[in-house]
């Protein structure tokens, strides 16, 4: 059933306004972002694993009145949460441990419960990363990637990220709750590139749709580093349908795509200059 063509897609670019400047902090670039075996977290104390430059974090976050785990921007009150593990889960509470065991596995613990598995791996990790592009990575013996969070995305795509053909994003369920939300976004296998609530699947329930259907199976939407968000075809060397343009910007920018709450899909950027500000506001306080 052919969708009708008055549906709206609103596709907004959000940039900070804020024009701050602030000189790189020394220390962010010295951290190590490998986290070997044996490592551990709590919320309340040591509560995340930074990547190298400190830019994202991987650990736990506040939601409600327990907490969760994911991947978000460090350093500043209001956390922007870019991935989300078992995002249907319960909050813990503040006496959980996340730990990368001895074993090679990633597990939540909490006192008087089974542990929970993180990333459902069958083979065991050596180390893990939390890279500075937001992709939080285990890697097996040989250094070669058995997990990524890029893999597994929630509701939101960063910079550099892919989604394949087959996967989707799906919305929050409110700005504080990080569970599956009511909208979806599905890259679908025959090209098309569609909305839907999240309880329907047919095309006459879907809200927005690319009109690239011809395409055929693994085509992909991509964000550059730029902004710039755009689907490529089957071989990955023809763009078949640009979403947004690139921003014709020197400044160094973070961009990320989300599905939001209102069914929307968005394309944010956050000066870096502003957001090195920020960080050395919540040092200070």
């Amino acid at each position: 059933m052919a969708i009708a063509t008055t549906l709206i897609f609103f596709l907004v670019i959000l940039s900070a306004s804020l024009h701050l400047h602030t000189n790189t902090v020394q220390a962010q670039q010295r951290r190590q972002s490998n986290i070997t075996l044996g490592s551990t977290l709590t919320p309340t104390t040591n509560s995340s694993w930074l990547s190298a430059s400190g830019l994202y974090a991987f650990g736990f976050y506040q939601e409600g009145n327990g907490y969760a785990v994911g991947v978000f921007l460090a350093g500043i009150l209001e956390k922007t949460v870019v991935w989300t593990a078992n995002r249907d889960n319960a909050p813990v509470p503040s006496n959980a441990t996340l730990v990368l065991t001895s074993g090679g596995w990633l597990v939540l613990q909490q006192p008087q419960s089974q542990d929970t598995d993180i990333t459902g791996l069958t083979q065991r990790a050596s180390y893990a990363s939390m890279l500075d592009s937001g992709n939080f990575v285990l890697y097996n013996y040989s250094h070669n990637i058995i997990w990524q969070s890029f893999d597994h995305p929630t509701d939101t795509i960063l910079s550099r990220q892919i989604l394949l053909a087959g996967q989707d994003l799906i919305s929050r369920a409110s700005e504080t709750d990080y569970s599956t939300g009511i909208f979806r976004l599905s890259m679908q296998r025959d090209g098309h590139l569609v909305q839907y609530p999240i309880s329907k699947s047919s095309p006459s329930t879907a809200y927005w749709a690319s009109g690239t259907f011809m395409y055929g199976d693994n085509c992909s939407l991509h964000l550059d580093g730029d902004g710039h968000l755009y689907m490529l075809n089957a071989t990955g060397t023809t763009n078949i349908k640009d979403l947004s343009d690139a921003e014709p910007t020197m400044e160094e920018k973070i961009y990320r795509m989300a599905v939001d709450v209102d069914g929307i899909f968005r394309v944010y950027s956050l000066r870096r200059a502003l957001y090195n500000k920020l960080r050395e506001i919540e040092r200070a306080n």
